[in-house]
């Protein structure tokens, strides 16, 4: 049996903490679904079409890996793609308690998937999207935060 993961979330924008964790998983599943979410309840700072553009460029040539969008359950997708893992990259405690919840719930509802969770590197512990936003907001320079050869400047 094949082992298929999703790796969900919002990549608003991707960050070189999301390519860290995406290209680890590739040497721990036969297929990885990035599954970008969309949901109605949140207003992006960047359009479905940039977002899903950056992860066709940085993967979008790799064997092992499709990229998805979707709305709704993430088990649902999973149940649909015939995936039993679920990937999650945790920084900090706060992340993992957050996950935890989110990851008992999607085991109760589906008890046959797994969530799997992936320590970051230590340099991306303080790295995430919103942050990226910010400094965005603020004319600053996030070259150092996203993956080589994506171009977030709007």
């Amino acid at each position: 049996m094949k082992r298929i993961a999703v790796f969900p979330g919002s990549f608003d924008p991707v960050t070189k903490g999301h390519e860290s964790i995406i290209r680890r998983s590739l040497n721990l599943f036969d297929k990885l679904i990035i599954a970008l979410g969309e949901n109605d309840q949140k207003q992006s700072y960047f359009t479905l079409e940039q977002r899903l553009g950056w992860l066709h460029e940085l993967f979008g040539r790799e064997q092992k890996i499709e990229i998805i969008q979707y709305n709704g359950l993430t088990v649902e997708l999973c149940r649909l793609n015939a995936a039993r893992y679920i990937v999650r990259g945790l920084r900090t405690s706060a992340d993992f308690e957050f996950e935890r919840g989110i990851g008992q719930m999607n085991k109760l509802m589906v008890p046959d998937i797994e969530t799997v969770f992936l320590l970051c590197e230590p340099e991306y512990a303080s790295l995430s999207s919103s942050i990226v936003r910010d400094i965005l907001r603020h004319g600053g320079n996030v070259s150092m935060f996203i993956p080589e050869g994506i171009s977030i400047y709007k």
